[in-house]
């Protein structure tokens, strides 16, 4: 017979692995290509600069001080 304790702590696991975090770790959002449309960005001499609607369709704050985060 199984230790109910066990299969608990395994259905527990299971649950939180499938449900979506509210913020995607570092490593995942390093992973996450989001394709670039004309309106996500501009060039500002040689630096590529992303506007909002970039980082609206990101969906999350990198926390680097981007000049157009929506989410500051």
């Amino acid at each position: 017979m199984s230790d109910c304790g066990e299969d608990v702590k395994q259905a527990e696991s299971a649950i939180s692995a499938a449900r979506p975090s509210a913020r995607p770790t570092e490593q995942a959002a390093r992973k996450q290509r989001i394709p670039l449309l004309p309106e996500d960005f501009y060039m500002e001499g040689p630096y590529l600069v992303f506007t909002a609607a970039y980082h609206l369709r990101r969906g999350f704050c990198c926390n680097t001080g981007c000049r157009h985060c929506p989410y500051r």
